[in-house]
């Protein structure tokens, strides 16, 4: 599940006026986006992951974000873009077409290298689909689960645990 985390700083800027130089602080907002399970381990990703290059920072909101799928590119992308993928199938009871919108995310450098992009890596899927909307959006980075090794988590699924190792 993907979850949309927004935090808050204050950075120092010095402005020059009339009156010589001064120093303003100015609150910043990014938004980034975690791959978490709940919301409590979104935010403690986020604090993991953005400490160390924000010492001091606060997690403003935290929300859902509905994706089908989130394609990393290799390739140099300094934007994130949102699309809309829409698939046509058939109903099988009623043999009308039905349309199934998804949200997708890639990266990229402009609008036209995302579409070149999404239509790059859905080249595969045999359904016909149309790309019907791609706009930029406001986040910095993505934390997908994955970058940190396997043994250094401690989440696990309840069918996992047995009996010996409660009581141990």
């Amino acid at each position: 599940m993907w979850y949309q985390g927004k935090i808050k700083y204050q950075k120092e800027e010095i402005v020059t006026d009339k009156q010589g130089d001064r120093v303003v602080f100015k609150t910043i907002t990014e938004a980034y986006l975690v791959d978490a399970q709940t919301y409590t381990e979104a935010e403690a990703r986020l604090y993991e992951e953005i400490a160390s290059s924000i010492p001091t920072f606060t997690v403003g909101s935290i929300s859902k974000m509905k994706l089908a799928d989130v394609f990393f590119r290799n390739e140099p992308g300094d934007s994130w873009y949102k699309c809309r993928v829409t698939f046509f199938t058939e109903d099988e009871k009623t043999g009308k077409e039905k349309k199934l919108i998804q949200p997708m995310l890639i990266n990229a450098n402009t609008l036209s290298q995302a579409c070149e992009r999404l239509e790059d890596s859905l080249k595969t899927i045999l359904m016909p689909m149309e790309i019907t909307d791609i706009s930029k959006t406001a986040l910095l980075d993505i934390f997908p689960y994955g970058d940190e090794p396997t043994e250094t988590r401690t989440l696990r699924p309840l069918p996992a645990t047995n009996d010996s190792e409660a009581t141990a």
